[in-house]
């Protein structure tokens, strides 16, 4: 997000990582029975970063949280890299599954409004890089969700995987502008419409001289800002995208069927 940091994750080690996604058991333990389980870190960890960015998360203060010494989290966590992927995989835990019944547009529409949810429940997801994070079980879950969407359409499994890929990181982009919009309305006070009046007097000369040197961009832009009251809509930039993106795959598929119906014939 705009003004907010965004880090590379995958920096950890993936093997350690990986055991504690899936349930191995680490090394045996010594001393008193552990007053926590890793689920208890993984829950204060996300409540701080939901609270304010994934900046907030770092050992020191998840260990205030949950009111245990900084060292004590390492009984649980390697470190803050495994935490995240811990955090990554708990968050995809909350996506439901698409109704079986579902044709594969209606099922990649659900998946993408799911996700386009969980964003805004949690926007320290698109805080964190993923391309590297170890996969845990929900994460497979999820890409196994998104694929079974596609199967069996026309697509091979290049295709299949490009095509949820596609959906996914719209939902992604447009999440991200969705929020930036939501944080500049929280740091500034005023929403896109209070801020466009308040600099209405400002912009009363311009548009005359701009309409005639950028006729296009002045249409538009006046166009698109009356029907959205503000400059953008990202929720509206969601909803369109997703369904081109679902009418070009659509399309090759529909295609790609008819051609083989003449070759048989």
């Amino acid at each position: 997000m705009s003004g907010v940091s965004t880090e590379d994750n995958g920096d950890g080690d993936p093997r350690r990582a990986i055991e504690l996604l899936w349930g191995v058991p680490g090394p045996p333990r010594r001393g008193p029975k552990p007053k926590l389980t890793t689920a208890d870190v993984v829950g204060a960890a996300i409540a701080l970063a939901d609270a304010d960015t994934i900046d907030a998360v770092t050992i020191r203060r998840v260990a205030e949280q949950l009111g245990v010494s900084p060292m004590s989290l390492y009984t649980y966590v390697p470190g803050r890299a495994e935490l995240l992927d811990l955090m990554i995989d708990h968050a995809h835990g909350e996506l439901p599954v698409p109704d079986p019944a579902l044709g594969w547009r209606a099922a990649l529409t659900a998946i993408a409004e799911d996700q386009w949810a969980l964003f805004h429940r949690h926007p320290w997801l698109l805080q964190v890089t993923t391309s590297r994070s170890a996969l845990g079980p929900h994460s497979f879950a999820k890409y196994e969700r998104e694929l079974r969407a596609v199967e069996g359409i026309g697509l091979d499994d290049v295709e299949m995987d490009a095509a949820v890929a596609l959906v996914t990181g719209l939902v992604r982009t447009t999440a991200r502008s969705s929020l930036d919009a939501a944080r500049l309305v929280r740091t500034s006070g005023l929403t896109d419409a209070q801020w466009w009046e308040r600099a209405a007097p400002v912009l009363a000369g311009i548009p005359a001289a701009a309409a005639e040197h950028y006729p296009l961009a002045s249409r538009v832009g006046q166009a698109a800002g009356e029907a959205h009251n503000a400059a953008e809509d990202p929720a509206y930039t969601f909803r369109f995208g997703l369904a081109r993106v679902l009418d070009g795959i659509e399309t090759l598929i529909t295609a790609r069927s008819q051609r083989a119906s003449e070759r048989q014939e």
